[in-house]
């Protein structure tokens, strides 16, 4: 292979991204309203004072995020199970995951957030947490359950049929099926799938603010309230991108070694 076939396609994806990003600065920076926004939005000295409170407040978000993670993936699978099993002794589990999925995936989870994170805790249920922390994390974990268990779900109808008839003629139940020859492989299908699930959710963990939990962006909230800037924001912003990129390429990677695996399987 010739250095140009090597290199060239690079040096030319550098010059144009260079090229997109000198036209950009010099568009905005060129603007009138340029220097008014960097002050609202690009204070250094602001972005400083903030940055303590944003980022005590951004580790409730991760937190959250990771709790949710371990919740939903359980949850997820367990309901992607019960959606699979076939016989008519399991039909209500499989009535009952349809309906659960249908309900919580037609409802926006901005919504579910606000109806438990205010309405569980009024009823003042004797033996439940009243907490809207708590309400609003078992929102998120419902909605977002409905999603991974769709996905769980298309791995485990990818596994070939050869491949249970073979459990079978082992001898193997139907839950010994579905637990050492089907969910290894639908699980392997379905990571980017899932992947790209959890960088979903790192970002949606922020919709709890809304019932009072002091995340970064309430932090930001409220900073922003008391100097009128909103150079704070931009903070969360920043921390929230400082999580989220490296997981997207992460799921690029493994996305792309997943294409690699079928295409040498194919082959």
């Amino acid at each position: 292979m010739s250095w140009q076939q090597r290199y060239l396609p690079a040096l030319i994806s550098v010059a144009s991204v260079t090229a997109m990003v000198i036209a950009l600065s010099y568009v905005v920076g060129g603007s009138e309203a340029w220097p008014r926004i960097q002050a609202q939005f690009f204070n250094l000295d602001a972005m400083r004072q903030a940055f303590p409170r944003v980022l005590g407040g951004f580790w409730t978000n991760l937190w959250l995020w990771g709790a949710g993670l371990v919740a939903i993936g359980i949850w997820a699978l367990v309901l992607a199970v019960m959606r699979s099993m076939t016989g008519p002794w399991f039909a209500p589990l499989r009535i009952f995951t349809m309906v659960y999925v249908d309900l919580f995936r037609g409802i926006p989870a901005l919504l579910l957030v606000l109806l438990f994170g205010f309405g569980i805790p009024a009823l003042n249920l004797s033996g439940l947490p009243s907490s809207g922390l708590f309400w609003g994390f078992v929102a998120m974990v419902l909605s977002y359950s409905a999603y991974a268990c769709e996905i769980y779900r298309a791995g485990i109808d990818a596994v070939h049929d050869g491949q249970r008839a073979a459990a079978k003629a082992l001898g193997l139940g139907q839950w010994q099926t579905m637990w050492y020859a089907v969910l290894p492989q639908a699980i392997r299908n379905v990571i980017p799938a899932l992947l790209n699930l959890v960088v979903a959710l790192q970002k949606d963990v922020v919709l709890l603010s809304v019932i009072g939990v002091r995340d970064a962006v309430r932090e930001a909230q409220i900073f922003t309230a008391s100097t009128f800037n909103y150079s704070s924001l931009v903070v969360a912003a920043l921390l929230f991108m400082a999580t989220s990129i490296p997981l997207a390429r992460l799921t690029d990677h493994l996305a792309r070694r997943d294409r690699a695996r079928r295409t040498q399987g194919a082959g």
